[in-house]
């Protein structure tokens, strides 16, 4: 598009729009923005018909202002230092190239996208007005790329339609055309004079719209156009956008198929591309919209002329102007062009063939390569001349020379040195293929030699025995050079036998079978016992004798190991007999698994010999693996059979990985025969030499390729994709199902077997699987061992299927197993990924190749799985990299051979898949097709014959980096990787199990993968971050703890998620679990320290203080160090810095948002604590310092506004919290700064709200506490705000007032002038007196008695006035001349002048101020407690009940006992003087008592009794206000404990939980100081507990439903203090409080009492947490002894009287068959029982129901079994131990068994059932019936029997017992047998069956 700023083409930014880099003179013109009808004709809304510019909204944000310049928004120095680099050094600096290359990527015509402009109208104009520009003045490096880029384009116009395009836009002069070009001005059809006439060029004025502007001279024209001319020649095009409607995308739709390859975006762009373009990308189809029938609406577009100041290189300036056209955007679709990558086309090339090429010549016609075969071949024929020759020699001379010894006359053989001279030469003519050439006369010569040498080594005695003495092993490495020979000349013969030619005498049986043997003898006599001889035993002496010729026998190891290692190459090319391919099979498996020893010291030779002879052992199995697919299987077995022998530990590992990584050979030997099978085998064992070994003589065949596929070429397979394909699968599938096969057996046998073993078990399997795992994951990302991968993928499947839920035959053995499999696992896919996302950016940044680039886009969205299947299968593609990179490694690596095979397998397979997957899908194949056959055929190809693609195909060489991010991206693909997203989810799941294990085995599992890959964390909806959330909730404390651990691991990983978890983290603050609470502190404060959010911070903080008052001493002590560490500590260096003056202003800030969270009240108070334990820690000092810096920074805030914003301090905020410093330590403000707060004392007056009201509490506050510090100099000071607060005295609220009359007194005071408060206090009394209080007080009277009586109580708390009595009762006589006066002290007057207003006659106003005011003098005048007329007012009040006034007198006793233990606290630990005690001693008046211990004592006893009925009768804050009470006269001891100790445990059971945890306190406290008198107390606290749950909380069972939390847990709690004999005694009690004597559930009421108390206690005794197992068997015994015992009579009484079964005399009947019951004659009908016996029976059934339901629960829970335990030594052991819960078993059970049983009574029906099921009870055990032993897991109940006495204090234990059998019949009809005779019977209950039948029948266990 045309450009009105830059006319030129190729301006880069930085070079300006004249080339220099400065802006011309037209820029200057532009001083604005464009306007929107200014900048329209530059988009491409103008080619919109019709369209009108209205429906655009019209810009308004910077219309006014200048644009700024391109030049600023872009920094030139990068362009800059570009440009000297070329000056200095030329273009081709390599960073000058490399940004050169860069950009030119970036301007390619491929990645740029290109409009189809419609061609407008044009005029014509005179050749001399012809516009033409200079070429402008460009910089070094723009004019480098302006040169060197090609960048093809052309303008199609009606004139020029044949322009050549070239770069830049710049037309070879031969196809210009002569014609002029077309007119600059295109002119719409609405502008007539448009076309009649070029428009003029005209300057536009500066804020002038074009539209707008004159129009010019005519004589102007020429000069303008003369400098327009090239960009006229450019532009002269009409240029237009067509954009489609939605009705015409419609209309087209219809007739329109899009490619599937092509989105929604190609409809909408139409590039028009040339050859190279499409060459390079293929550009999608364009969809042609017919033109609409509107008016088409052009662009005109005026030239402007410069002005005259303007540079010469100035461009000219043009205005268009658009004509308004109506638009409809209903009619547009929006669209989108997707960014996709597309694989290189540059890096695979096919080879040239040349037609002399030999076939069997691999190296081609190389003169080097022909050069050194010659030399070979040459050297080769001299040594066989010279050694024949030498052979000639020794013959004759009977003599043996260097080449040749003699056997014996007739025969010699090659020496040692010349057979290794052979070998070598013969190695290196068969490499270079020259060795076709040699003679076979001299082949065959040397053969026979070599023959020589085998026979004679038959008659060596080689094995070494046990036996043998140093001579014997003497005479034995004598005869080694021989058996060298032997060794070196077997060898050389099956050399030449793999040396590929065609001759038959070279390839003997004979010979095979020779070597074979000599090998087998060696192997057997020498290698294993070398290998097995050890320094102990009876082979010590041998070991010895043996070490002293370590060399020889080294050397003779090497020989053994090249001579197999040949071996393995001649059966890979020639076909042997069966019983060659067995023996060396079995030999190689013995090599493989011989057993070495663990120390070198412990061996004859270097144990890294051995690992040499298992490597060759290993490629020999590898080989006859491949050649034999019938022996596979057996392979297979022999190798797993034999795992048991391998070592275990870190010896284990002995084959080294290229990247040095170390793994068991046997890993690696698996995984190469799982890769091997994978590999393709020609029919008939085409192997080079095959038939030589035949009987006949027929000519051997040829190997030819396969004739049996009709694609024959790579352009037949593009043809016949779809045959290409089938052709494939056909050839591929096989191989993959076999790789498969033999992997899934490898797995299923160890699995199968790791699953019966244990890792710390006689068999190695499970250690075994762990370490094969380890193998595996290490070689996942290993190109050399793709088979990892599958065995991997393989194992997953089958651990996946362990942790399914569904899979009922899976353990929670081999759950756990499998998730700590998947773990591994998940962990190796982490990491793979990992290495993936780093490798690729690496590439990305440093790659400046096609390839390098490619695979980092495709690794890229390959972890995002948002791949393109074309991609990863491309034949360019991640496959092909890794492919060639191993290639190019074969050479040196020959056993990567079966890696190229499984590669080549799997790449086949997927192009099957994915081929098929697009054709079920119905994709048009047109496109996809020909490539899919392409490839097909040449998998094909390479699947035939490996070497196919290094023969046919070159490809650029790739470096290991991005080979082994080819093959991990490869594996990204695989359906191992996919499956990442399902592993973590398992492990995530199994968070969640109801085993312990399992969930610890998750999270440990969890913490692998994190430990791989952290960015599994990175998504907003992580489901790691939502397992912990759900983890930290869990029931199991170790879960949580472990869930703290990870939140921990995450913010070290992470740290941005601490905002996000830090919540998580503070919620644990207040964990039942002592250990979770103290790591998630350390946690909180970990992360505090680092974090800079205020509220993160703030959140922490306050939190942190409420841990002050936990109830465990050492979380209080780590929080207390914690908030010190966190506030205080920093700040200790004493630095006044201006850094350090702003970050105590912060934190000022901070501690002030901190203090104002939630319960201020509280945070205050312990804020408080914390402050004082600083001020008087070692470290008192330091927190002075800083707490007065803080408290000086807080000044600074004290006039700030409120602010909605929590982290700005407000000044209400500050002096709060100056409140809490001026409480702890008052020296820390100076008069200066309580002067700063006077203006607030000035304004208390004149309060309006809230806010004036808390910030005048808090000033007063202040200096209610710092004004005591101040002395009489600043005594002005002291009179002027005395005189301002006594004016407020009649005023403020009642918490005002308290601090005001503090203050008042505490100024008059330290003035020595108590003048004004004592004419206060005296014109209140006066107020008062001139009441009377027989008359009730109403309206104004009552509001100022209010006030008077206010006014008095809070003189009274705070002043002591009996120095000023005179004056007093003076200004009372003034006021009221007819007092007469009273008698005692001010205080006693005050009483007496208030007291007669609490008269029942007054209003409950009046009475509740008279009663406040009487409270508050009393608090600091205790004396008046004991006087008659108050302690009687004060009983009236208790017998009245009025809540109110109760409230009254309980807050009175709670300020006064307060007050009582803070002075008994300070008066014990107030210090000595110099070592001498306090002046004024203590009065004793009790024992250690204080001043008024005598008025607490008999003030508690005389009104204890109330307070307790107040404390008990409701839960809210009035019982609470007793609690308080009733704990300080517990604190002080002012009655006996067992008078307050029932309480505190009935009350701990409240829901409110102020009150319970305060009763808990005082609980705990009684029991720890007074255990043995709180026990005696505990079964009558059991019913009061009962009473105030169903009287006062309305809930009479015993634990709370939702949670089955114990109502009496925090008893529990307290007699965790006692030792479990106590606990156990308790137990038995509780147990005892349950049972019953059935004639005294007669009556209705004790009858339903008695259920639902039982009921109360059982459902504790279900819920309780034992803290000992010995606990929870005592607890199972009790019960069972109580329902055998006490249930006897009543299932006796049920089956008579309920049920009428006759019970008549049956101990004479026979049994007619062994156990079989006798029949009973059926009882005479009976009367119905009555319903009140019924009723009675019943109550007694549900009771023993419900006790049994809770002991089978019991049992299940804790998993007790039901077979009877022996009573030993060791079984009392365990009973300390605490128990472990079974964690599938729930509670919700036996609660709803329990709420069932309830509703018996509710009617006869019912009642019946109850009955039923109690006699089926005790009689049947229903369970027991149905399922054995080994099935109930030991959670079924049994059928309850007796038990001795003297079982009581063993260990209890449940076992089954036996069906009881009767002559009647039960309520269910079946039959009944007797109990087992184990236990004598009890209470005479008649037997149903005789002993003799209990004793010949099968005696079963007993149940207890």
């Amino acid at each position: 598009m045309a450009n009105p700023r830059h006319s030129s083409q190729n301006a880069l930014p930085g070079a300006g729009a004249s080339g220099t880099g400065q802006p011309s003179a037209n820029d200057a013109a532009f001083t604005r923005p464009f306007a929107l009808h200014e900048a329209l004709p530059y988009t491409s809304f103008t080619s919109i018909v019709p369209f009108d510019p209205t429906v655009l909204p019209a810009p308004s944000i910077g219309s006014a202002s200048p644009a700024p310049s391109l030049q600023d928004l872009n920094p030139n120095h990068d362009f800059d230092t570009l440009n000297r680099e070329i000056l200095e050094k030329g273009p081709s600096s390599k960073r000058v190239q490399q940004t050169f290359s860069q950009v030119q990527r970036l301007i390619e015509r491929g990645n740029i996208t290109e409009f189809k402009f419609k061609t407008g109208p044009k005029t014509s104009i005179s050749s001399n007005q012809s516009p033409s520009f200079s070429q402008p003045a460009l910089a070094p490096f723009s004019k480098m790329v302006y040169d060197q880029s090609a960048v093809p384009f052309r303008y199609p116009t009606p004139e020029t339609p044949s322009i050549t395009p070239t770069a830049n836009g710049q037309p070879d002069a031969a196809s210009v055309p002569a014609a002029p070009s077309a007119p600059f001005v295109l002119s719409a059809p609405s502008a007539p004079s448009a076309l009649a006439a070029p428009a003029a060029p005209t300057r536009v004025p500066e804020k002038q719209s074009p539209s707008n502007a004159p129009k010019p001279a005519a004589s102007k024209a020429s000069l303008n156009a003369q400098k327009n001319k090239q960009a006229h020649a450019h532009n002269a095009a009409r240029l237009e956008i067509v954009l489609p409607t939605k009705s015409q995308l419609e209309q087209a739709a219809a007739g329109f198929r899009p490619s599937p390859s092509v989105g929604p975006g190609a409809a909408s762009v139409s590039p028009k591309t040339t050859p190279q373009s499409q060459a390079r990308k293929p550009t999608p189809p364009n969809l042609v919209s017919p033109k609409p029938d509107a008016i088409e609406e052009s662009i005109t577009v005026t030239p402007v002329k410069t002005t005259p100041q303007a540079a010469p290189s100035s461009q000219q300036k043009i205005a268009v102007e658009l004509p308004r056209v109506p638009f409809d955007k209903s009619q547009f679709l929006p669209v989108s062009v997707p960014d996709e990558f597309e694989e290189p086309t540059n890096l695979s090339m096919k080879k040239r063939k040349r037609g002399d090429l030999d076939g069997d010549d691999i190296y081609g016609e190389s003169l080097d390569l022909r050069q050194r075969a010659d030399t070979a071949f040459r050297e080769l024929r001299i040594f066989l001349q010279g050694v024949f020759e030498a052979e000639v020699v020794a013959l004759r001379s009977q003599v043996s020379n260097d080449s040749v010894m003699l056997i014996n006359e007739k025969e010699a053989t090659l020496t040692s040195a010349a057979q290794a001279k052979a070998q070598t030469l013969l190695g290196k003519a068969i490499s270079l293929n020259c060795f076709q050439k040699a003679p076979l006369e001299d082949l065959l010569r040397l053969f026979r030699l070599s023959e020589v040498a085998l026979k004679h080594s038959e008659s060596l005695e080689i094995k070494i025995e046990e036996s043998w003495t140093r001579g014997d092993v003497e005479q034995w490495v004598e005869q080694l050079p021989v058996l060298e020979t032997a060794i070196r000349a077997a060898r050389t013969s099956l050399r030449m036998m793999c040396g590929g030619r065609n001759d038959k005498q070279l390839y003997s049986e004979d010979v095979i079978d020779q070597s074979l043997n000599l090998f087998k003898r060696v192997v057997d006599g020498v290698i294993m016992p070398v290998a097995e001889m050890r320094t102990t035993g009876n082979t010590a002496e041998l070991f010895k004798d043996l070490s002293s010729y370590k060399k020889k026998i080294v050397s003779l190891f090497n020989d053994v190991q090249k001579l197999f290692a040949v071996m393995s190459t001649l059966i890979s090319k020639i076909d042997t007999s069966d019983t060659v391919s067995n023996t060396l099979e079995f030999i190689a498996s013995k090599l493989i698994f011989i057993e070495t020893a663990h120390a070198e010291r412990e061996s004859v030779i270097d144990t890294q010999k051995f690992d040499g002879l298992r490597l060759v052992a290993m490629d020999m199995l590898s080989q006859i693996f491949l050649l034999n697919p019938a022996q596979r299987r057996g392979i297979f077995d022999e190798i797993l059979t034999s795992l048991e022998k391998l070592p275990l530990g870190k010896r284990a590992r002995t084959f080294k990985l290229v990247d040095g990584t170390s793994i068991q050979p046997v890993s690696a030997l698996m995984m190469r025969l799982v890769q091997t099978s994978a590999g393709h085998v020609k029919d008939g064992k085409l192997r080079g030499n095959t038939a030589v070994l035949a009987d006949d003589d027929e000519e051997m065949p040829i190997v030819r390729k396969d004739s049996s596929y009709s694609i024959r070429d790579e352009s037949h397979g593009a043809a016949q994709h779809e045959t290409a394909i089938q052709e494939l699968r056909g050839l591929a599938h096989p191989l993959d199902e076999t790789a498969r096969g033999n992997a899934m057996y490898v797995v299923n046998y160890i699995v199968n077997r790791a699953l019966k073993s244990t890792k710390s078990g006689d068999t190695p399997y499970r250690n075994l699987l762990d370490l094969f795992v380890e193998d595996f994951t290490s070689c996942l990302d290993n190109p050399d061992w793709p088979g990892a991968g599958l065995l991997l993928e393989l194992l997953t499947g089958m651990m996946l299927s362990l942790t399914d839920e569904k899979n009922k035959a899976s353990t929670v053995t081999a759950k756990n197993m499998a998730l700590e499999l998947l773990g591994i696992i998940g962990a190796a896919i982490s990491k793979l990924r990992a290495h993936v996302r780093k490798t690729a950016n690496a590439l990305d940044s440093r790659d400046d190749d096609d390839l390098g680039r490619f695979l980092s886009d495709l690794a890229s969205a390959a972890l995002e799985y948002s791949y393109r299947p074309e991609n990863m299968l491309a034949w360019t593609g991640p496959y092909r990299a890794t492919l060639e990179y191993l290639e190019r490694r074969f050479s040196e690596d020959q056993h990567l051979a079966s890696a190229i095979t499984f590669l080549i397998s799997d790449w086949s397979n997927k192009v099957c898949s994915q081929y098929e997957h697009y054709d079920r899908l119905g994709d048009d194949m047109d496109e996809r097709g020909p490539e899919f056959g392409r490839l097909a055929y040449r998998l094909r190809e390479m699947t035939q014959d490996r070497r196919w693609l290094s023969t046919e195909f070159s490809f650029k060489e790739v470096s290991t980096n991005q080979a082994r991010l080819a093959y991990a991206v490869t594996l990204l693909g695989s359906k191992l990787c996919k499956s990442f997203d399902t592993i973590l989810g398992i492990l995530l799941n199994s968070t969640g199990s109801d085993q312990p294990t399992v969930r610890s085995k998750s999270l440990k599992s969890i913490n692998q993968v994190l430990d791989t890959d952290p960015s599994i964390l990175d998504s907003e909806n992580s489901a790691v971050i939502k397992l912990i959330v759900r983890c930290t909730e869990d029931p199991s404390t170790q879960v949580r703890d472990s869930a703290l651990g990870l939140i921990g691991k995450c913010i070290g990983m992470r740290p941005k998620l601490e905002d996000r978890m830090i919540g998580m983290v503070v919620d644990r603050f207040s964990d039942a679990g002592l250990g979770v609470r103290k790591r998630a502190m350390k946690l909180a404060k970990d992360i505090y320290l680092h974090n800079h959010n205020k509220a993160v911070k703030s959140l922490i903080a306050n939190r942190m203080l409420h841990r002050i008052q936990d109830p465990e001493e050492s979380v209080r002590d780590l929080a207390r160090q914690i908030i010190e560490e966190i506030w205080f500590s920093p700040y200790y260096s004493g630095e006044n810095s201006a850094e350090m003056q702003t970050s105590i202003a912060d934190h000022v800030a901070l501690i002030i948002q901190t203090v104002n969270q939630g319960n201020v009240v509280n945070v205050v108070n312990v804020l408080d604590k914390v402050l004082q334990g600083l001020i008087a820690s070692k470290t008192s000092q330091a927190s002075l310092e800083v707490c007065r810096k803080l408290v000086a920074s807080m000044f600074d805030l004290v006039d700030n506004a409120e602010s909605n914003d929590p982290t700005v301090p407000s000044g209400r905020k500050a002096l709060q919290v100056l409140t809490v410093f001026s409480k702890a330590e008052p020296s820390l403000f100076t008069f200066e700064q309580l002067r700063l707060l006077m203006p607030h004392i000035m304004s208390i007056h004149s309060l309006r709200t809230n806010l004036d009201l808390a910030v005048a509490q808090a000033v007063v506050g202040i200096y209610k506490r710092v004004l005591p510090q101040l002395s009489s100099v600043h005594g002005q000071f002291l009179l002027e705000v005395r005189k301002n607060l006594i004016a407020t005295v009649s005023k403020v609220a009642r918490a005002l007032l308290d601090d005001i009359i503090a203050c008042i007194w505490i100024i008059s005071t330290l003035l020595k002038d108590c003048n004004p408060i004592s004419l206060l206090t005296g014109s209140s009394l006066a107020g008062i007196l001139r009441m009377d209080p027989k008359v009730p007080l109403q309206g104004i009277s009552a509001r100022q008695f209010e006030r008077y009586s206010l006014i008095i109580g809070m003189i009274g708390k705070h002043c002591d006035l009996d120095k000023e009595e005179d004056k007093i009762k003076e200004r009372i006589k003034q006021g009221v001349p007819k007092w007469k006066g009273g008698g005692g002290n001010v205080s006693e007057v005050m009483v007496q002048v208030v007291l007669p207003f609490v008269a029942p006659s007054q209003p409950l106003e009046v009475r509740q101020a008279a009663l406040d005011s009487v409270g508050l003098v009393c608090q600091s005048w205790p004396r008046n407690y004991t006087s008659p007329r108050v302690y009687t007012t004060f009983q009236q009040v208790f017998d009245s009940e009025v809540a109110a006034l109760e409230a009254m007198v309980l807050g009175s006793f709670r300020e006064f006992l307060f007050r009582e233990e803070k002075r008994s606290e300070q008066a014990s630990e107030k210090p000595s003087i110099n070592g001498t005690k306090p002046e004024k001693k203590r009065e004793l008046t009790v024992m250690g008592g204080t001043n008024y211990d005598d008025v607490a004592s008999g003030t508690a006893r005389r009104f204890l009794a109330p307070i307790i009925r107040i404390a008990k009768a409701t839960q809210d804050e009035h019982a609470y206000l007793a609690v308080e009470v009733l704990a300080s006269i517990n604190r002080q001891g002012l009655t006996h404990p067992k008078e307050t100790g029932v309480t505190f445990i009935t009350l701990e059971t409240s829901t409110n939980p102020r009150i319970s945890e305060l009763a808990y306190l005082e609980h705990r406290s009684l029991h720890a100081k007074h255990e043995t008198v709180i026990e005696r107390e505990y079964p009558s606290a059991l019913k009061e507990v009962y009473a105030y749950q169903r009287d006062i909380v309305k809930d009479p069972r015993g634990a709370i439903a939702e949670s089955f939390t114990p109502k009496l847990h925090l008893m529990m709690e307290v007699l965790k203090i006692s030792k479990s004999k106590n606990r156990q005694k308790f137990l038995e009690k509780l147990c005892n409080q349950i049972d019953f004597d059935l004639p005294k559930l007669e009556k209705q009421d004790e009858r339903t009492q008695h259920v639902q108390y039982a009921c109360f206690l059982a459902d504790n005794l279900a819920f309780f947490e034992y803290l000992t197992v010995g606990e929870v068997h005592a607890t199972v015994a009790i019960i069972e002894k109580l329902v055998t015992s006490t249930g006897a009579n009543i299932a006796q009484a049920v089956e008579s009287e309920v049920f009428q079964v006759r019970m008549d005399a049956i101990d004479g009947e026979s049994l007619t068959n062994g156990d079989a019951p006798t029949e009973t004659q059926p009882a005479p009908p009976k009367p119905e029982v009555s319903l009140k016996r019924l009723q009675q029976l019943t109550a007694a059934s549900m009771i023993l129901l419900i006790l049994w339901e809770v002991r089978t629960y019991l049992r299940r829970l804790y998993g007790m079994g039901t077979g009877r335990q022996p009573k030993t030594k060791d079984k009392f052991k365990d009973l300390s131990k605490p128990p472990v819960k079974v964690a599938s078993v729930t509670g919700d059970k036996v609660w709803e068994e329990t709420t069932k049983i309830m509703t018996s009574l509710d009617s006869r029906e019912l009642m019946m059932e109850a009955c039923k099921a109690f006699v089926e009870l005790m009689n049947v055990d229903k369970e027991f019936m149905i399922q054995d032993d080994d099935d109930m897991n030991g959670e079924e109940p049994n059928t309850p029997g007796n038990e001795d006495d003297d079982d009581d204090d063993e260990k209890p234990s449940a076992g089954r017992g036996r069906k009881r059998k009767a002559g009647g019949t039960t309520p269910g009809g079946r039959k009944k047998r007797a109990r087992s005779t184990s236990q004598p019977r009890k209470r005479g209950r008649p037997r149903k069956q005789s002993i003799e039948a209990d004793a010949d029948g099968e005696m079963e266990e007993e149940w207890f």
